[in-house]
């Protein structure tokens, strides 16, 4: 696994927000809530919806598309229509620095 840093502040991500990024080939969404940092796979694996547009509420993040439900820190999925969760990944914070461990 390699640690990556992202192409963007920590500070722009506003509280309750997302941001999607590509490392590595991948979408990840990468989502600020209650002061901590989440790294997810953006894409919902029920039809696609890009979870970096979701809404968060409770630790977790709902679709946008359909609202299946995932988990911001393990990924699991916790509501249909969705059956399968999505990867999360480790995400710190480092002064202003995001990383993130792919």
């Amino acid at each position: 696994m390699a640690k990556i840093k992202c192409p963007f502040k920590a500070s722009e991500i506003p509280e309750g927000g997302a941001k999607c990024i590509e490392l590595e080939g991948k979408k990840i969404a990468i989502f600020c809530y209650k002061g901590a940092y989440y790294a997810l796979d953006d894409t919902c694996p029920h039809e696609g919806g890009p979870l970096s547009e979701g809404f968060l509420e409770e630790g977790e993040v709902e679709c946008p598309w359909h609202g299946a439900r995932f988990s911001l820190k393990t990924g699991d999925v916790l509501c249909g229509p969705a059956t399968k969760g999505v990867t999360a990944y480790h995400c710190q914070k480092i002064g202003e620095d995001l990383e993130v461990e792919i």
